[in-house]
């Protein structure tokens, strides 16, 4: 049996301001109409190919930048949550199949929005290993820029990845 657990939320304490860099950031990339790019930021190895397969891809792909998932998260008045939650789309690079930002910016930004991807159904390795220190890193970048070529020509040909099938 596989363990489950149904919806639930979390408590998370308030909080007062915000970044000002993010939110000076944020308020440059809602005027610039560009899509937000969300990635697992896990310290595994599939977290952290996936973070950088995210950078790689808003840096290369024209119209994308990269969100800071924690502020569009957990700072609700915060601008970088405005343009997660207002753009036209929002793409979602997660980790593994476990899709935990995926499943919180569900939450966020109704689903026809999400373009969402599973890095590691992209690279199928490492699948034995949690720290990502123990992989090279330059096997992890290798690894993420397989991600990274993936995710841009399926966003170039304007296809959805399918829900992972790699557990």
């Amino acid at each position: 049996m596989t363990p489950s657990t149904p919806d639930f939320t979390l408590d998370i304490a308030g909080i007062a301001g915000a970044c000002p860099a993010g939110e000076r950031y944020a308020a440059g990339q809602i005027a610039a109409r560009a899509t937000p790019v969300l990635s697992c930021e896990g310290p595994c190895i599939r977290g952290d190919i996936a973070r950088m397969a995210a950078n790689m891809v808003a840096e290369e792909a024209p119209g994308l930048a990269r969100a800071c998932h924690a502020e569009a998260f957990f700072v609700p008045h915060s601008a970088m949550r405005r343009w997660v939650a207002t753009a036209e789309r929002t793409v979602m690079i997660d980790g593994c199949f476990l899709e935990c930002h995926g499943r919180v910016l569900r939450k966020l930004v109704p689903e026809e929005k999400v373009v969402r991807f599973d890095a590691l159904s992209y690279y199928r390795k490492h699948t034995d290993v949690f720290s990502m220190n123990a992989v090279p890193e330059a096997e992890r970048r290798a690894c993420a820029r397989q991600v990274a070529d993936a995710v841009i020509a399926s966003l170039a040909s304007g296809q959805r990845q399918e829900a992972c099938t790699f557990p």
